[in-house]
């Protein structure tokens, strides 16, 4: 990379998709704490076609302001490979990644820059409090984060999402991965390095509703989570087989006892049901188990983009600077 890329300090990576409402409240937040750093930047928005306005209304920011870039999708393919994209086609010494849609409040950039300063490669935002969310949501994050650092190879932080910032360091070893799934919590916990926490508290959206269904989507992160750091749950289901082997060679010796002692056999119809159920549901679940490893081996095999790119915006055009003052 080239001497000139590296006068950008600081790039902020923001996935979007139908958010043509907090577009222009996030640029204001953001500017202001652009302007206090006092740094070049430039804020490069990762979007999905959207059935509203916000390409429209990013274009039109492009114009009052340089630093903003844009990069546009030949389809959807999902937060992941937006924020993805935005990473791996930024130029700056460092690199915030963060949601358009308020909830990660923008002044919280100062921090993750100022704790960067003390000697960070990876420094992440982590929630105190998650207004706006439900009480099923967040039971559902805390299960999550529990199960994946349990069998995960490794640790993600409790309580935080892909708002952070990053070094170039750090980007070029994710590049480095050529992951196609894009879960970045785990990706950057692969890769290591010196890493901390900022705190914070989580607002509600500032407008709108998520894109993403808020429960099934978490226990889909989850899983992908899951199986892409760690294959203990495939050792889980081996050890699960053994163990219901064991009863059932349990339950066979009982019968047979009882045959040779001459007491009368245990009435058969509701032991036999509960047994055919119990083996299925142990059988059905393996198979989910190894099928979400055989699904992420075929993903990974055909060597398929994350992202497909139709264009990019303002991407040769002088960054942190307004359009007025070039």
């Amino acid at each position: 990379m080239s001497d000139a890329s590296f006068s950008i300090a600081l790039s902020i990576v923001v996935p979007v998709y139908k958010e043509a409402g907090n577009i222009r409240p996030f640029l204001q937040r953001t500017e202001a704490v652009m302007a206090k750093l006092g740094v070049r930047y430039e804020i490069i928005f990762a979007l999905d076609p959207s059935p509203d306005d916000t390409e429209a209304v990013i274009l039109r920011e492009i114009e009052r302001n340089l630093a903003v870039k844009l990069i546009l999708f030949s389809r959807r393919f999902g937060q992941p490979a937006a924020t993805m994209a935005g990473i791996l086609n930024c130029t700056g010494e460092k690199c915030v990644v963060i949601d358009v849609d308020l909830q990660d409040q923008p002044e919280v950039i100062e921090q993750l820059y100022a704790k960067m300063a003390e000697g960070y490669e990876v420094v992440y935002a982590m929630r105190t409090s998650r207004e706006g969310e439900t009480l099923i949501k967040r039971a559902v994050s805390y299960f999550g984060y529990t199960v994946i650092n349990r069998l995960s190879d490794v640790q993600i932080p409790r309580n935080t999402g892909d708002f952070r910032i990053m070094s170039r360091r750090v980007i070029e070893e994710l590049r480095r991965l050529s992951e196609t799934h894009g879960f970045l919590r785990g990706m950057v916990a692969y890769v290591g390095f010196k890493q901390a926490a900022v705190l914070y508290n989580r607002d509600a959206r500032l407008t709108g509703t998520g894109n993403y269904n808020r429960l099934i989507g978490s226990l889909r992160i989850g899983i992908n989570g899951l199986v892409g750091f760690s294959s203990r749950p495939l050792q889980l289901m081996s050890m699960a087989g053994f163990v219901v082997a064991a009863i059932s060679f349990a339950i066979g010796l009982w019968y047979l006892i009882q045959k040779l002692i001459g007491i009368n056999l245990t009435p058969g119809l509701p032991t036999t049901v509960l047994v055919i159920s119990f083996f299925s549901g142990v059988q059905l679940l393996a198979l989910g188990v190894v099928g979400e490893y055989i699904g992420r081996i075929y993903d990974e095999t055909k060597r398929r983009p994350m992202y497909i790119v139709d264009r990019k915006v303002n991407f040769s055009e002088p960054a942190g600077q307004s359009a007025d003052q070039v």
